[in-house]
Formats: structure tokens, sequence, C-alpha cells
């Protein structure tokens, strides 16, 4: 398993901006409504672990199914860098997608298909 390390992303437009600590090992492919059309490949972390630099007045919350995670995106550009929920035992939780993290060789990352249409 790799260490944990900074990655610094966000948005196309640069109006947000992210920090998050991860080891990015594995990342998540889910085949869920909303996760397949939009390409995402996941990590999540704790609060602790997720900072939002800039561009919090820039994000559009977008909610479906039972309301239990903000799938926020940037109004100018349309990407979603980042959600956040409610994990088990009731603390707040984030998925980052890898792909608006900078630096990143995709092609290195572990990933791990998950069935999330079926849940």
């Amino acid at each position: 398993m790799s260490e944990a390390k900074t990655y610094l992303g966000g948005c196309r437009s640069g109006k947000e901006k992210i920090s998050v600590t991860t080891a990015l090992e594995p990342v998540i492919s889910c085949n869920c409504s909303i996760c397949q059309r939009k390409g995402h490949l996941l990590t999540f972390v704790s609060a602790e672990h997720f900072t939002l630099l800039s561009g919090e007045d820039a994000l559009t919350d977008y909610q479906f199914n039972k309301h239990n995670v903000h799938h926020l995106f940037c109004a100018t550009c349309g990407i979603q860098s980042f959600t956040w929920g409610t994990g088990q035992g009731g603390q707040k939780m984030y998925s980052v997608n890898a792909r608006c993290l900078d630096d990143i060789d995709l092609s290195t990352l572990t990933v791990k298909h998950v069935d999330g249409r079926s849940r």
C-alpha cells in the first residue's frame, strides 16, 4: 500500500481549489447513474484530510435519490472535483475525483470497480 501524500487540485476554470491527503490506492470506479456518466475515479477521505482552499462561492450543489451526498460542481466550468456526505458513524466524509488532482499519472493507479448501480 502506498503512503498518503497531499495533493492539490480543483476545477478547470481555477475558481475552486482543493487540498487532499490520501494514498490514492485503490481509486474507485463506480457504475452508478452519476459516476458512470462523469467518469469519476474516486478516493475517499475524512474531513481532516480535505480542505477547500478557495471557490466555495463558485460551487453549485446537486443532490439526488436519498439526498445523502452533496455533489458540488463549479458553476463556471461544470467540473465536479469532490462530493461530501455523512459516512458510517456519522462523520463527514469526502470523495475526491482523482482526475481533478494535479500531477497525477492516472495510468499508474490501481482501479477498483464497484457496482453502485445495484445498490
